[in-house]
């Protein structure tokens, strides 16, 4: 290929590549454009009971739905939900495809330079799950396993932070996946949040149980980076329900729990713009 033929496909390519980043950039919308508009896209997760799924009646429905139907009952607007796999979340938010992300996003710091979090409004405890018959008392005792994971998910990092350099990490698409590949023996264990013993004992009673507590991380809101007016309206929208006992009537209904204690602050990982 020639020299000026080259330097044309790679100026189209950027000017390709610029209008596209421009486009996804105009439809990101600020709250009073979403607010004429009368309708909130919100990203959720679409199989990840309790904290997304569809229902039976093929309705969004869970924890992270019910706040959100909050929030945008707030905004005075409409909720549309676009279920997302657990790698789609971020790039759906900073793309435009969706307005905001109530869905069951762990609050990292890797995360932190890509979303800008509200404040915390839930917990997850995120563990070790294996079959009853399989020994397990510390990380040690699952080197050289195979251990399934939602790939980019907070059960990916802490599961890999843990034994990531003695078994080997098996990564999936999202939650459903990845207890499937227990269930069919494709992995040993998996790395799951607080609720896959409640699915894996629904899919095979008795079998499976929690073996290790690698960590609690905490869920917030995510909005796009130095968008203050999103971030300041979901933390007064958090702060308000959280005072009026309407979020934990929501944790009690899909967690069983009460509501926890929440940290003031977590390093490297702002809950404000400034």
């Amino acid at each position: 290929m020639n020299t000026n033929r080259r330097k044309f496909l790679g100026l189209a390519l950027a000017t390709a590549t610029f209008a596209t980043v421009g486009a996804a950039a105009a439809t990101a919308a600020s709250v009073e454009e979403i607010k004429s508009k009368g309708t909130l896209v919100v990203g959720i997760q679409g199989d990840n009971a309790p904290w997304g799924f569809v229902n039976s009646s093929g309705k969004q429905d869970g924890f992270d739905a019910d706040v959100a139907t909050l929030f945008a009952k707030e905004l005075g607007v409409k909720v549309q939900f676009q279920p997302l796999a657990v790698a789609n979340r971020i790039p759906a938010l900073t793309t435009g495809k969706v307005d905001i992300l109530f869905a069951t996003m762990a609050m990292t710091q890797e995360r932190a330079k890509s979303i800008q979090y509200s404040k915390p409004y839930a917990a997850n405890t995120i563990s070790l799950y294996a079959a009853k018959a399989d020994a397990v008392k510390s990380p040690t005792d699952v080197a050289a396993w195979e251990i399934g994971v939602p790939k980019s998910s907070s059960q990916d990092k802490a599961v890999t932070d843990a034994v990531g350099s003695t078994a080997t990490i098996r990564r999936f698409d999202d939650d459903a996946a990845t207890i499937q590949a227990l269930i069919s023996g494709q992995v040993k264990a998996v790395g799951g949040n607080q609720f896959y013993g409640q699915r894996l004992d629904a899919a095979s009673s008795g079998t499976y149980e929690r073996k290790i507590d690698f960590l609690t991380t905490y869920n917030g809101v995510g909005t796009r980076l130095g968008e203050k007016d999103w971030n300041e309206t979901v933390n007064a929208f958090l702060d308000k329900i959280k005072g009026s006992g309407e979020l934990a009537a929501i944790t009690k209904k899909w967690m069983a729990i009460d509501l926890p204690t929440f940290p003031e602050s977590i390093p490297n990982i702002p809950f404000t713009v400034k």
